[in-house]
């Protein structure tokens, strides 16, 4: 089986990775790369790493060519998607969605959250959450619309709700976390803020220099408590790092207050509840993930160690943000929706040095 595919959004740095994967993809014939503000030009005049690997052309993103992809990939900014998605969905296409739109359970909390007014709660009602290894069924079920024929709606979950989910949440199911407040810091490359430059990210302001942002408020708190079921305890701090890619998540957990556990029960408890996963891997006792064993796959690197004066947990995880946060693990989702071979077109082993 091969899939027509299409990219919305195309220009963007997550859509450019989407397009590097999908070119390599083997089941996948990539029909369409769409951008509002360089259509009719060749991908490699934005790109030029794509010089000889493509001879796509951007197009509109209401071009008919999209209606003859099987699935579509949306890496829109937050809004565009809630626009594009329905009617995708509703002729069959299989939408895999990067922005935020369809991610929040609730329509209320996307409104309270992006100041926009979702409208679509029966999308939400029908759509799976993009994070593999932590909400599978719903991808399944997904799966079971597409061998109908039905349309199909993903929400992929964003970077930093990734990396601090994979990094708690083994510790979270197994019971071992105690009441308390949950802290979160995590640092992203300059890419996660986008192609557009702004203040923030302009070389002369991000480059040898390492600032927290959204301190108190950031969008993807609501996410990461919904994902986690922390409703009220997070304490989520984002950190912008001199990087072009790569993001860590360090999350410290309170231990539970019955809990007697030593640092091996701890490591094996992480190594259980990773063991069938084709991309999460827990590292050895004592070894710490880093963004350089990560960068250009849709891999993720995650620890765990015992604080045992403070009785609490500290796990870390080490994605690529446009990786297993964005690209990467879009595609992870389109091939169990499909019925491909999850690891088809992805990326194992990043460059060693």
């Amino acid at each position: 089986m091969v899939l027509d595919v299409g990219v919305m959004g195309a220009s963007g740095f997550a859509g450019a990775e989407l397009v590097r994967i999908l070119l390599r993809h083997p089941y996948v014939n990539l029909k369409a790369v769409t951008s509002a503000e360089h259509a009719g030009l060749p991908l490699s005049h934005l790109y030029p790493a794509f010089e000889g690997g493509s001879a796509l052309s951007f197009v509109a993103h209401d071009d008919p060519v999209l209606s003859e992809c099987a699935v579509v990939f949306l890496a829109v900014p937050h809004t565009a998607a809630l626009n594009a998605a329905p009617q995708l969905v509703e002729r069959g296409a299989v939408v895999i969605d990067l922005s935020a739109d369809f991610r929040l359970d609730s329509a209320d909390a996307y409104q309270q959250w992006y100041g926009v007014s979702h409208g679509r709660s029966d999308l939400l009602a029908m759509r799976a959450f993009g994070l593999p290894e932590l909400f599978v069924q719903g991808l399944r079920d997904q799966a079971d619309r597409f061998r109908r024929s039905q349309g199909c709606l993903v929400a992929c979950a964003g970077c930093y709700p990734t990396a601090t989910s994979l990094a708690a949440a083994p510790a979270l199911r197994s019971g071992l976390v105690g009441e308390g407040i949950v802290v979160a810091d995590a640092v992203s490359g300059v890419t996660g803020a986008g192609r557009r430059a702004t203040d923030a990210a302009h070389f002369c302001a991000a480059n040898e220099s390492l600032r927290a942002y959204g301190v108190g408020g950031h969008r993807h708190l609501p996410e990461i408590e919904q994902i986690l079921g922390l409703g009220g305890r997070l304490v989520f701090t984002p950190h912008l790092a001199p990087l072009s890619r790569g993001l860590l998540s360090t999350v410290t957990l309170p231990l539970a207050t019955d809990e007697v556990i030593d640092a091996a029960r701890l490591q094996r408890a992480y190594e259980s509840f990773y063991r069938t996963s084709a991309f999460v891997s827990v590292l050895p006792a004592g070894v710490q993930p880093r963004t350089s064993d990560v960068v250009g796959t849709n891999r993720a690197q995650v620890a765990v160690a015992l604080h045992p004066q403070a009785r609490a947990i500290v796990a870390t995880c080490a994605i690529d943000n446009l990786g297993k946060g964005a690209a990467g693990q879009a595609v992870q989702c389109a091939n169990i929706v499909c019925g491909l071979p999850e690891t088809a077109g992805l990326d194992l082993i990043s460059t060693p040095a």
